[in-house]
């Protein structure tokens, strides 16, 4: 059975695509896709970097990324390159939480975000409104003017003491 390599370079001759015309494409560089076609996985600083790679120039050639990918593994367990484990850091609070939540998934997350932004409006708006409850509507008015039935005419001086 041809390697994963070899698979994607004879569908992309059967295709009549240059390499350049690829990279134009998928936005991966041309050395990579030559790297990916000759199987020389050692020039990418992670297999999830191949992995992505041979996804989205499996999804161009419209073969199957489910099947290449599969093979891709028992190729990369047969090099001795496997995919890095994830582990929790070993530091601070934050990292450790960022963490937890990168596996979550966004099924889960959005909502969540989605309860906490209507919590947070709905105690916003209680503030609002409990503030207006306790101002003094008079408060910041400046000085007026007394306007008498007739106009022209003023208060009475208050009598002396």
């Amino acid at each position: 059975m041809p390697t994963v390599g070899e698979q994607l370079q004879q569908a992309r001759e059967a295709q009549h695509l240059a390499i350049h015309q690829v990279a134009d494409f998928t936005k991966i560089r041309g050395d990579h896709i030559r790297a990916l076609e000759e199987g020389n996985y050692s020039v990418f600083s992670a297999p999830v970097y191949i992995r992505g790679f041979v996804r989205t120039y499996a999804n161009l050639l419209k073969l199957d990324p489910r099947q290449l990918l599969d093979q891709l593994s028992r190729e990369l367990s047969d090099s001795g390159q496997r995919e890095p484990t994830l582990s929790p850091p070993s530091h601070g609070v934050v990292d450790a939480a960022m963490f937890q939540l990168s596996k979550v998934g966004m099924k889960l997350i959005l909502p969540a975000v989605g309860i906490a932004l209507l919590a947070g409006a709905i105690v916003v708006s209680y503030l609002v409104w409990a503030r207006a409850q306790h101002q003094d509507p008079l408060e910041g008015l400046g000085p007026g003017l007394y306007q008498g039935p007739v106009p022209g005419d003023t208060l009475p001086l208050p009598a002396p003491r």
